[in-house]
């Protein structure tokens, strides 16, 4: 199901709470005793995003609370809000700060042929083995801006599958989905995108598949035309199609374990059987309940194949 959220009008901002200045309580105690702060937040945060679940849809209760916690402060911070109780008080009645919080919360770090040993195993070993299909689907899932979608896109032109190829790509984000269609980014990641494009065993020269335009690149129309974008969270969401081939890279590492195994079953369910799941650097299926379902194409790159339903 998607979530999506109706942008309205700001409401008038309610008068300040605690007396002079709009000082609070727990602004005080904020400032005044990092232990008190401490276990204020611990009460806070629970509330906060049961909140956000109840009100919006999104469910962040599972992830990794030390990582989260982080992302909470900044969220609060680029609100000018001192506590997670204000922070509450403002997404609950404001869509508008709902969206920018996703912008905070959401991780956003990527690149194109971002670890190319990774990409490399795909054209190499992958990809091959998808020529005998009449229709080729991927899944990006966790696609951020869109950078490592692209990136599939290439390797799949170069070796000649993009035409039969169908990519979905999914974040939970909505501003994130708005930037990756646009495929405009910085031309100060070129240098770097086109080392790891080489490294990754690029056919073609780089600079074939953008334009410059000032201090931006636009991607190629023959990157974009096979590409669905779509919101969807792993948090909440199920399956929605057969795949050949998912990316979910360095999405589940900020999950608890128990979100991870649930996330974990959504792709094994979403695979088809024979069909390759690639993880990030740090993630892994060993030790976890599926591990068995799986054979490893490559431990160091993290790709798996699904062996068993």
């Amino acid at each position: 199901m998607k979530r999506k959220i109706a942008l309205a009008p700001s409401p008038p901002a309610p008068p300040p709470l605690g007396g002079r200045n709009g000082i609070t309580p727990s602004s005080h105690t904020h400032n005044n005793n990092p232990n008190e702060a401490e276990r204020l937040e611990a009460i806070e945060m629970p509330l906060l995003l049961e909140a956000i679940y109840q009100r919006y849809g999104y469910d962040f209760r599972g992830y990794a609370p030390a990582s989260l916690k982080r992302r909470l402060r900044h969220a609060a911070a680029n609100e000018g809000l001192a506590s997670f109780s204000a922070l509450q008080d403002r997404l609950l009645h404001d869509p508008e700060a709902m969206a920018r919080f996703l912008d905070c919360v959401s991780v956003d770090v990527t690149a194109m042929f971002r670890d190319p040993g990774f990409h490399r195993l795909f054209r190499e070993r992958i990809a091959p083995e998808l020529r005998g299909l009449p229709i080729v689907r991927l899944w990006h899932a966790g696609c951020s801006t869109g950078e490592e979608v692209y990136s599939t896109a290439i390797v799949l032109r170069e070796e000649g599958l993009l035409d039969r190829a169908r990519i979905y790509a999914t974040d939970l984000n909505p501003a994130a989905l708005i930037c990756a269609r646009e495929a405009i980014f910085p031309i100060r990641n070129m240098q770097a995108h086109t080392a790891n494009y080489q490294k990754a065993g690029g056919a073609a020269t780089f600079s074939d598949y953008y334009t410059a335009r000032g201090d931006s690149i636009i991607l190629r129309d023959c990157l974009r035309h096979n590409i669905v974008w779509a919101e969807h969270n792993l948090v909440t969401d199920s399956s929605f199609n057969e795949f050949n081939v998912i990316f979910c890279r360095n999405v589940m590492i900020y999950f608890s374990r128990a979100l991870q195994e649930r996330v974990q079953r959504i792709l094994h369910e979403s695979l088809a059987m024979g069909g390759c799941l690639g993880l990030g650097r740090s993630e892994s299926l060993q030790f976890t309940p599926l591990e068995d379902r799986y054979e490893a194409v490559s431990r160091e790159e993290k790709w798996y194949r699904k062996v068993r339903p």
